[in-house]
């Protein structure tokens, strides 16, 4: 199986990933997947509805991960004699447009999961003066930071990233005392502390 990373959104695909869908004979993906892919997509493809069955496609099979595979992605499934395709991920995205350099950056995942070990992975990451990149929940986004923050007495700038590469796109900034609200639930937040 060769599991490619599509990239965050439309039109972030990496040449070695648009040559390994356009050479696939079979492709397997989530509906957004394929449709950032679909341009470059020549063969069969399907949505995936069992994530944890992805060892039973065949050998040959392309496994569209959107954003980057290795971050939370699918990359997770992949055995030792998978290939992985590295994507565009949204903290390289956000990084960029924010102008946030990247080697004092935690990494921390709320997507799909429980919030709470997430926030206490923003708290001690926080502690140990790191600025944040995070993947939120649906129950712990930029309003739930903002108070961890408060809470904690650090200040911060807390931006949101949403959309991104989609026509809808937005990026904005607030604080721990006004954080940002998202209108999307396709986004990314980066804690940036006022050092």
């Amino acid at each position: 199986m060769i599991i490619v990373g599509v990239g965050v959104g439309p039109g972030m695909l990496t040449q070695e990933a648009m040559e390994a869908i356009s050479s696939a004979s079979v492709i397997y993906g989530s509906r957004r997947s394929i449709e950032i892919a679909e341009s470059f997509i020549k063969c069969e493809a399907h949505l995936i509805k069992d994530y944890k069955t992805l060892h039973l496609l065949p050998d040959d099979a392309v496994v569209l991960s959107t954003g980057d595979p290795m971050f939370s992605g699918l990359g997770k499934f992949a055995t030792d004699k998978d290939r992985i395709i590295t994507g565009i991920s949204s903290i390289q995205a956000a990084c960029a447009r924010f102008h946030v350099e990247m080697s004092n950056m935690a990494m921390i995942t709320a997507h799909g999961r429980d919030p709470e070990p997430a926030k206490q992975e923003l708290v001690r990451e926080i502690g140990l003066e790191k600025n944040i990149f995070m993947l939120p929940a649906a129950t712990f986004g930029p309003k739930e930071v903002a108070e961890v923050l408060c809470e904690m007495g650090v200040a911060a700038s807390i931006c949101l990233y949403e959309d991104i590469a989609y026509p809808n796109e937005r990026a904005l900034c607030g604080s721990e005392q006004d954080p940002p609200e998202n209108h999307s639930n396709m986004y990314c937040i980066l804690v940036i502390l006022n050092r």
